[in-house]
C-alpha cells in the first residue's frame, strides 16, 4: 500500500501567523506593518494577498536577521496556503540555518513534507534524513519514511520497515497498526512472499476482521505450498461465516462437497441458505437447485435416521476416526455435546490416520456448545501441522472471538 504524504507545513503555518501579528510590533514599521497585514490576511484565508503584503516587507532594504527570520516564516506560511510549493520550500531552507537546534528539525520535517509532495522524492528524502538527525520522531516523518518507501520500488526495504513496527506494537503489547499490516503485506506480495504474505493477512483478520481482509487471507490460503485439498470444505466453512459466500457456484459446490463428506445435515442447511439468500432456486439452474435441495433432505432423514445406531457402532467395533467422523456428523445434526464426547473418545483411544484433523473438529464442535465453548480455544490453539489444518484453527478460532 503507498502512502500520500501529510499536507505540509501544518506546523510552519500556525508559527508564521502567530509571529507575523504578535511580534510585527518589535520589527521597524516598514517591515512590521506589512507583516501584521499579511497575517490577518492569512486568517481570512486570502493567502495570494498575504503573500504580496510578504513581499513588500521583503523589499525594505538593510533587513535585519529578525526581520529576515519573520519575514521567511510568515512567506512559508502563505506561500504554502497559496499553493506556491516552490516559493515556500525556498522561504523555509533559508530560514533552516538561521533558527536554533530545537527548531531545526520541525522546519526540516515541513521542508521534506513539501518535496514529497512535488514528487522531488531525492530531496524530500535528504531533508527527511536531516529532520531525523535533529531528533524528529512524529507521525509525519514515519508517514513520510512510508512513503518514500513505497515510491522506491524497494519492496525489501518496505517490509523491513513495515516489520519493525509490527514488532514493536507487538512487543509493547499493543495492537500493530492497520496500515503497517497492510504495507507489510502489499510488500511480501510484491516480493513473492506468500508464507510470509499469509501469516500478515491472519494477523490482519484478528485485528481487523473486515469481510475483505477474510477474503484475501482465505484466497491466499489455498494457494499456499502444501495446502491440503481435503480443507476445501472448510475454507467455505469460513467464508461463508465471514460473510464471503455470496455466488451461486459458491453455494452449489459448498453443498456438495458437505454431501459428499457424509454431512447431509450440514448439506441442507447450506442449501436453504443459497436459497434465503437468493443466491439458489432461480434462473435456468433453478431445477437443478431443487434436486440438490430435495437430495439434502433426502440424505439427511436417512442419517438422522440411522445416527444412533451408527454411533453406537462407532463406539463397539468401530476405529478411532469412525468414532470422529460420527462425532462430527452428530454436531452437524445438532446434537452438539454427545458429538463432542464421542470425538473427545476417538481421540483418547489413539491410532487416528490424522490426529490434528481431529483436534480441529473437537474445537470446531467446542465453539458450538455452551458448556464447552470455553475449551474450544485451548484446543484449537493447540492443532499443529502444515498442510493448513493449523491455519484453519486459528481461523476458527479468531471467528470464534468475534472477528
Amino acid at each position: 500500500m503507498t502512502r500520500k504524504p501529510l499536507r505540509p507545513f501544518a506546523i510552519a503555518l500556525l508559527a508564521a501567523a502567530t509571529i507575523g501579528v504578535a511580534s510585527a510590533q518589535a520589527l521597524r514599521p516598514e517591515v512590521g506593518r506589512p507583516l501584521q497585514q499579511a497575517g490577518e490576511l492569512l486568517k481570512a484565508g486570502k493567502a495570494r494577498e498575504a503573500l504580496a503584503k510578504v513581499r513588500e516587507a521583503e523589499a525594505v532594504p538593510n533587513r535585519t536577521a529578525a526581520e529576515q527570520i519573520t519575514i521567511d516564516r510568515m512567506k512559508a506560511a502563505a506561500a504554502q496556503r497559496a499553493g506556491d510549493l516552490g516559493t515556500a520550500i525556498q522561504a523555509l531552507e533559508a530560514l533552516h540555518p538561521r533558527l536554533p537546534a530545537a527548531e531545526q528539525g520541525p522546519i526540516a520535517e515541513q521542508i521534506a513534507s513539501a518535496y514529497a509532495q512535488q514528487r522531488n522524492n531525492a530531496k524530500a528524502t535528504e531533508w527527511m534524513n536531516r529532520a531525523i538527525a535533529a531528533g524528529q520522531n512524529t507521525a509525519t516523518i514515519r508517514q513520510l519514511q512510508s512513503y518514500l518507501l513505497a515510491a522506491s520500488g524497494d519492496h525489501a526495504a518496505i517490509a523491513r520497515d513495515a516489520a519493525a513496527a509490527v514488532s514493536a506494537a507487538e512487543q509493547a503489547g499493543r495492537k500493530p497498526d492497520e496500515a503497517d499490516l497492510l504495507r507489510l503485506q502489499d510488500a511480501q506480495a510484491r516480493q513473492g512472499n506468500v508464507a510470509g504474505q499469509i501469516a500478515t493477512l491472519e494477523k490482519l483478520v484478528a485485528h481487523y476482521p473486515k469481510k475483505e481482509y477474510w477474503s484475501a487471507y482465505l484466497g491466499r490460503l489455498q494457494r499456499k505450498p502444501g495446502f491440503s485439498d481435503r480443507f476445501a470444505l472448510d475454507v467455505k466453512r469460513l467464508r461463508l461465516a465471514t460473510g464471503n459466500l455470496s455466488s451461486t457456484e459458491d453455494f452449489m459446490e459448498m453443498a456438495q462437497l458437505a454431501l459428499q463428506a457424509g454431512l447431509p445435515s450440514e448439506g441442507r442447511r447450506i442449501v436453504e441458505r443459497g436459497f434465503q439468500a437468493g443466491a439458489l432456486g432461480s434462473g435456468p439452474d433453478a431445477a437443478r437447485h431443487q434436486r440438490l435441495r430435495d437430495l439434502s433432505v433426502r440424505q439427511e432423514g436417512e442419517a438422522q435416521a440411522g445416527i444412533a445406531e451408527a454411533a453406537a457402532k462407532a463406539v463397539s467395533d468401530g476405529s478411532a476416526d469412525d468414532m470422529v467422523r460420527v462425532g462430527y456428523a452428530q454436531v452437524t445434526m445438532g446434537q452438539v455435546d454427545a458429538g463432542i464426547r464421542l470425538i473427545q473418545q476417538g481421540i483418547a483411544k489413539g491410532g487416528l490416520k490424522r490426529p490434528e484433523d481431529a483436534r480441529l473438529r473437537l474445537g470446531m464442535a467446542q465453539l458450538q456448545s455452551p458448556a464447552a465453548r470455553g475449551a474450544a480455544a485451548q484446543t484449537l490453539r493447540g492443532v499443529k501441522g502444515t498442510d493448513g489444518v493449523a491455519e484453519i484453527a486459528r481461523a476458527w478460532l479468531i471467528v470464534g472471538n468475534g472477528g
